[in-house]
């Protein structure tokens, strides 16, 4: 049962972001919006003082491992282009694709996981690698963000007033 309403909500969070994703490809991104979410994500860290939750060192390190291996794709599906003064970003096709897939890996290996691994566990281990996918693609982002804003501060510094 747990299972089930966990896979669901897995489901429910994953389209929210892809709609989450479109609507923000409309208005300019900044450094709050792409350093932010890793922030707030970081507080279900907070569900490894239940020990039920804890998980062994190789357990971690798969789930990082994983985790980093995945957040490769989001990596290459996003991208920033600048439009006048600000910096927007691109809209991916791909994105949407990617995303449900890794969802839907993610949700098999859970069911698959569940026969041999306490669901406690499983769910930090899973908290993880998800954490583990969005950190490194978050910092991706404001490095190219960064080069893009640097870019134009330059572009705006070799303009003569009139």
């Amino acid at each position: 049962m747990m299972l089930a309403a966990s896979s669901i909500l897995a489901l429910v969070m994953g389209i929210g972001v892809i709609f989450i994703r479109m609507k923000a490809a409309k208005k300019p991104t900044s450094v709050k919006k792409i350093i932010l979410p890793p922030f707030f994500m970081s507080t279900g860290a907070l569900m490894f003082v239940v020990p039920e939750f804890r998980v062994t060192l190789m357990e971690f390190l798969e789930a990082m491992a994983v985790g980093m291996i995945f957040s490769i794709l989001l990596i290459k599906t996003s991208k920033f282009e600048i439009r006048g003064e600000d910096i927007y970003l691109k809209r991916s096709k791909a994105f949407p694709i990617i995303l449900m897939s890794l969802l839907v890996i993610r949700l098999v290996g859970k069911v698959m996981l569940s026969t041999t691994i306490d669901l406690g566990e499983l769910s930090g281990m899973f908290f993880i690698l998800a954490f583990s996918m969005i950190v490194p693609w978050r910092i991706a982002m404001y490095v190219e963000y960064r080069k893009l804003l640097r870019s134009i501060e330059s572009d705006q510094a070799e303009t003569p007033v009139i």
